[in-house]
């Protein structure tokens, strides 16, 4: 194992969060979600003195989950080999139009503080007055100095899975992951954006996107008549 594995797998042990949101992500709009992130600087450990702490500040914005298949995710760019290699043996096993969700985030830094106090003290100081204010969409974590963003990413990884479950409820329980036998089977939320992009289309937007679109999910033969019209009104 080299130095900087080490580096990343000890900062996720030291990592911790001291409050969670106190709601899920949402499944049919984007989340937002305010970050204070508690480390130790390293000159602590070089200059005695009081105790502080480094408060790092930011939101992390997760858009409206999206609903693909094995076949969408396989005419993505970007992944691996290993990564293609998977997506086909979720599409054997599960089959080629078999619904999962797909999480993207930005992450918008804010400020650098430094203040008085453990990183425990001031986490749990940050806490009470988050709880006072009743902010329901805000986390505070300690983790580590150098590699505080692990921090962040070890909570969003964590959060995500725990909202996975319910957004997948909500969409099946709005029939958004029904597929559509004459479509290939496609989950209705394909449908449905396929739907709204030849609406925009129509109205002016550029095609490209729409074509992608019909590219990624197979759907082109299903809507190859339609998709040519557009061209010659």
């Amino acid at each position: 194992m080299d130095e900087s594995t080490k580096s990343w797998l000890k900062a996720i042990e030291q990592t911790y969060v001291v409050r969670n949101p106190k709601q899920q992500l949402a499944t049919f709009g984007s989340t937002t979600i305010s970050y204070y992130v508690i480390t130790e600087p390293i000159y602590n450990e070089v200059i005695p003195g009081e105790q502080e702490g480094v408060i790092r500040t930011g939101k992390v914005i997760t858009a409206k989950p999206t609903v693909i298949t094995p076949t969408y995710a396989l005419n993505l760019q970007g992944f691996s080999s290993e990564a293609y290699d998977y997506l086909r043996h979720l599409a054997q096993q599960y089959g080629p139009g078999s619904p999962g969700i797909l999480y993207q985030y930005t992450n918008e830094s804010d400020k650098v503080e430094i203040v008085k106090g453990t990183p425990s003290e001031i986490a749990n100081r940050i806490s009470k007055d988050l709880e006072q204010r009743h902010e329901n969409l805000a986390v505070v974590m300690v983790g580590v100095d150098e590699l505080w963003d692990i921090a962040l990413l070890k909570f969003m990884y964590e959060f995500t899975s725990s909202s996975a479950m319910n957004n997948i409820m909500e969409l099946q329980g709005s029939g958004l992951l029904d597929a559509q036998p004459h479509l290939g089977g496609v989950p209705k939320a394909a449908a449905n954006e396929i739907e709204k992009l030849f609406v925009a289309v129509e109205q002016g937007a550029n095609p490209d996107m729409l074509k992608r679109e019909l590219d990624r999910w197979g759907l082109f033969q299903y809507y190859e008549t339609r998709f040519l019209n557009l061209f010659r009104k």
